[in-house]
């Protein structure tokens, strides 16, 4: 009896969880040191520009212009994904991850 009552509170323990990720699409990705001067116009950042400021770390920009930076795993993905595309600019994703504040903890990231 008591084994059925804890596998369900595990579960529900774990539902806030699963309920927590989100889907960012088409979205600007722009790097940490970036973003002041591309926030206007988030397309006309170039590729070079964003892998040479790589070591600010990566986030996407919102429709209402908050900037939610990616933790240090997801900076990573991105800049794999960004190394992987052939755009110069117009750096635009799909990002899926769970916000913390206004940090996105990334599950995975596809530049478009």
């Amino acid at each position: 009896m008591k084994a059925p009552i804890l596998a369900t509170f595990v579960g529900l323990l774990a539902l806030p969880l699963a309920a927590a990720a989100e889907t960012w699409k088409d979205v600007p990705v722009i790097d940490g040191m970036c973003v002041s001067k591309v926030k206007a116009d988030p397309d006309k950042h170039t590729m070079q520009c964003a892998l040479q400021c790589a070591k600010g770390g990566y986030g996407l920009l919102t429709t209402d212009g908050t900037y939610l930076k990616f933790d240090k795993e997801g900076s990573e993905k991105a800049l794999a994904a960004l190394k992987a595309s052939k755009k110069t600019d117009h750096l635009r994703a799909t990002v899926e991850g769970v916000r913390e504040g206004e940090t996105i903890k990334v599950v995975s990231i596809a530049v478009q």
